[in-house]
């Protein structure tokens, strides 16, 4: 399962981001002691892109900014955080550091150690088990600063309710009843995460649900044989912890059924991994894990079948800096390549403001309502403007 994952986007996609997840080469870590102040234990969250973002604050050093990825078996923090609550195995020059896989298979080392409490809310989780990794990438493609991204297994003693259309995340104790009265789905959750049976028209597939995916559905398509209505074309670059890879998108033929739910012709993307329901499909729904059962159960208000809308592109993919986004790649035969937009180039405004006010949810508002952006490029000390058509990438 080793795929692209956010936690490591060392550079984003102005469209969507790839699949979330981070496999270490040892035993996932379980939490230590986790308490809840109340039976139910209600967080509202912050959407910003197909994301849920958890803001916490337990000492006068907060707020602190957590994503959840149920696509990830271990918890990530920021060096800072880190070095503010070492638990019984602090962080240390020598610490232990455990090797990751990226999803072009590359590999890092990121060290690990213990932080003595995350605590969101009523919530607290004690002694848990953390690799350090800094999101200044994260935080500057989201707009945003984020101090960590919670895996699966933190929340292995609750019930875990992700409420998209609600935006918030709800805790509970374990119990013999679901959450919600949705579709119940068994997953195998061997590696610490959420892995379910999904149909695609005939064809049983196991794929991963995963949070920190931006994606609809990212579909490993050996030995399926899928049919597709539009696409599947080049959609520009998405970040691993590797470096970059060349995003295939399309619009499959046919539906997606999760439990009692459909998707009609569903937006995917192509991917050599595991395949992955991501945020862009599980923002329709409430999502509750049990982990004690390993089951799941998706809930949604209409019965009607979901359809993707529309992926509309600038056609052009950025890596983020406060002060600039470079240009990472563009879709050829785009309006962008029209415009000459070329890899290397630096955007220092968007329609005449700086790209620091842009965070990923006004600009992703833009694309999706815009006929086209008025990109500022900076050419030695002046800059130069380049008007750039907004496109259907998959109709």
């Amino acid at each position: 399962m080793r795929r692209a994952f956010v936690q490591a986007m060392i550079v984003a996609s102005v469209v969507m981001l790839a699949g979330c997840s981070l496999m270490p080469r040892r035993r996932p870590p379980e939490p230590g002691r986790t308490t809840l102040g109340s039976p139910l234990v209600i967080l509202p969250a912050q959407m910003i892109g197909n994301y849920l973002l958890l803001e916490a604050k337990w000492d006068r050093n907060g707020p602190y900014r957590f994503l959840i990825d149920t696509g990830s078996s271990v918890t990530l923090v920021t060096p800072a955080l880190a070095k503010r609550y070492p638990g019984r195995e602090p962080f240390a020059p020598a610490a232990t550091r455990v090797r990751v896989t990226g999803a072009d298979g590359s590999v890092s080392e990121l060290p690990r150690g213990s932080l003595r409490r995350i605590e969101l809310g009523e919530a607290k989780f004690e002694d848990v088990e953390v690799l350090v990794y800094d999101c200044a990438a994260l935080s500057a493609h989201l707009g945003v600063k984020i101090d960590g991204v919670l895996g699966f297994p933190l929340f292995r003693e609750t019930v875990l309710t992700l409420d998209y259309p609600g935006a918030r995340v709800i805790l509970q104790a374990a119990s013999d009843r679901p959450l919600l009265p949705g579709s119940v789905v068994s997953f195998d959750d061997a590696r610490k995460t959420p892995v379910i049976p999904v149909r695609i028209a005939d064809r049983t597939v196991l794929a991963l649900i995963d949070s920190g995916s931006d994606a609809v559905f990212s579909l490993n398509p050996v030995g399926l044989e899928p049919r597709f209505s539009a696409g599947p074309t080049e959609g520009g670059t998405v970040g691993t912890l590797g470096g970059q890879r060349t995003r295939r998108v399309g619009r499959l033929a046919g539906t997606l059924a999760i439990g009692a739910h459909t998707v009609h012709e569903p937006m995917v993307d192509l991917s050599d991994e595991l395949s992955a329901v991501g945020g862009g499909l599980l923002r329709y729904f409430s999502v509750s894990f049990d982990q004690k059962r390993d089951r799941v159960t998706f809930f949604r208000d209409e019965r009607t079948p979901i359809r993707s809308p529309a992926l509309r592109s600038l056609g052009v993919s950025f890596s983020k800096t406060p002060a600039y986004w470079r240009v990472s790649a563009f879709v050829p035969n785009s309006p962008a390549a029209a415009a000459g937009v070329q890899t290397g180039d630096l955007v220092t405004r968007i329609n005449g403001e700086p790209v620091a006010k842009w965070d990923l949810r006004r600009y992703e508002q833009l694309v999706a309502t815009a006929s086209d952006v008025v990109l500022s490029f900076l050419n030695g000390t002046a800059e130069t403007e380049k008007r750039v058509g907004v496109f259907d990438l998959v109709p």
